[in-house]
């Protein structure tokens, strides 16, 4: 008779991964990988923003990026096309006509990467849409700097917990709560103890 199993096996964490993904003394390195980040962030956001031509926000708002998603759908075609099919679909159908929305949001959301990471704010967060902005470069055919910055973030999003204990979440997360745990402005329990 085979036994049967009743709860999930329980493997021991690597001890190099518990002090990066959970121990507050990592924090010191994550701080040093959040402000590199966040700084490139921060500097190609700013760049769009403060554009002479005014041609990501402004009066030209959408002019470089339909040149950049013009430029991304031709690499569609030929014999082994740097953007897929399936995405070029998506940048004609949805992005080009309404290159003006998203010049905005890349512009102002390449700062707000930034400064989420730097200042420490839902530094896990910051970083998954620093991901999706990576991710989305890629796609269109363009690597530069992506897989540079898309990799550390990747272990910020994986060191959420103590990624952003040098910053604003040490106090920010307790107050606002996480996936697995409330956060005192939403603790039913605390808030019934000091009435």
């Amino acid at each position: 008779m085979s036994q049967r199993i009743t709860s999930p096996v329980q493997l021991r964490e690597l001890r190099l991964a518990h002090f990066l993904f959970a121990d507050p003394w990592a924090s010191i390195l994550w701080l040093v990988v959040r402000i590199w980040v966040g700084y490139q962030w921060i500097e190609a956001g700013y760049g769009k923003i403060t554009n002479p031509k005014g041609v990501w926000i402004g009066e030209n708002a959408g002019v470089a990026l339909t040149g950049f998603v013009t430029g991304a759908i031709e690499k569609a075609s030929g014999d082994h096309p740097a953007v897929q099919g399936w995405y070029a679909d998506f940048l004609s159908g949805f992005v080009l006509p309404n290159t003006v929305l998203f010049s905005y949001i890349v512009a102002f959301g390449e700062v707000a990467v930034g400064l989420g990471l730097i200042l420490g704010i839902l530094t896990g967060i910051a970083a998954f849409f620093g991901i999706v902005m990576n991710t989305n470069f890629l796609l269109a055919g363009t690597v530069s700097t992506n897989p540079i910055l898309a990799i550390p973030a990747i272990f910020l999003v994986l060191a959420w917990r103590n990624a952003g204990w040098l910053g604003f979440d040490r106090w920010l997360l307790p107050i606002i709560g996480t996936p697995s745990q409330p956060g005192s402005i939403f603790d039913s329990d605390a808030k019934a103890v000091n009435a």
